[in-house]
């Protein structure tokens, strides 16, 4: 009887609340601002706000401020802890119910996905966008068709792009080099993922209306005053890409972008 009178998990509690399941939900395709998530869910900003703080405290939700206008900030699920919270209210229910939640999202075997066109754009197409690249041609075994490209690209790939992939996944890119967003125009992209705030603002028109989203990672090449906080400020963007590229896969597995609005 005692257990019975529990109470719900955090989790449970938090995402059970109908507005702040809509807030999660649009976080799950996209990171967004917090008037963008007005637009969506059709909800005040002071309400929008005060949930989105719940989310937070919660740890649902993370917050970064906007490369792009320092007085915005966009809002990211972070959807390994939703995994976690998710699997612990099981258990908390009944521990038949238990769930795996040391492993991260289910693999994808690259002969599951379907052939998508997937275009990383950021600013200087030296660092995010080719590591985003690199990456995710990496965890399809070349079946998407992956490229990136910057609003203002830098002349080379940043030294510590290459050796975070090197490294850490093994993989080489020393033959790339920065592509000019103009070069792309009138290419067909089924998904195209802004990784910066900057370029979100300034992305070209595509044609068919690939299915936008964005990711708002913070620019590595602007971190650290050594050489070592340098380096280390890659690793953990290579580690924040990574994490948002497996999450992408079961996406590219799953949905037809013609069926999502941008």
């Amino acid at each position: 009887m005692a257990a019975s009178r529990q109470a719900a998990p955090a989790f449970v509690r938090l995402a059970g609340h109908p507005l702040r399941w809509q807030l999660l939900a649009e976080l799950a395709h996209s990171d967004l601002r917090v008037r963008e998530l007005v637009t969506l869910v059709g909800q005040p900003q002071n309400l929008v706000s005060y949930h989105l703080r719940l989310l937070r405290d919660g740890g649902l939700v993370t917050a970064t401020r906007s490369s792009f206008d320092g007085r915005d900030s966009y809002y990211h699920l972070d959807l390994d802890r939703c995994a976690h919270a998710l699997a612990g209210a099981g258990t908390a229910l009944h521990p038949a119910l238990r769930l795996d939640s040391t492993t991260p999202a289910s693999p994808v075997h690259p002969r599951r996905l379907p052939r998508r066109t997937v275009l990383f754009v950021c600013t200087g197409n030296s660092a995010r966008s080719p590591i985003a690249e690199a990456l995710l041609r990496q965890h399809t075994a070349g079946r998407a068709k992956v490229m990136s490209a910057g609003s203002r690209p830098r002349p080379r790939l940043h030294p510590h792009t290459l050796r975070v992939l090197q490294e850490h996944f093994g993989v080489d890119v020393a033959a790339q080099h920065p592509r000019h967003l103009d070069t792309l125009t009138g290419r067909r992209f089924d998904f195209v993922i802004t990784l910066c705030d900057k370029a979100r603002e300034v992305c070209l028109e595509f044609g068919d209306h690939p299915r936008l989203l964005h990711w708002s990672v913070p620019d590595p090449t602007a971190a650290g005053n050594s050489e070592q906080a340098s380096y280390f400020a890659f690793t953990r963007t290579a580690a924040d890409i990574e994490t948002r590229v497996r999450h992408l896969l079961p996406v590219l597995a799953t949905t037809n972008p013609k069926e999502v609005e941008p």
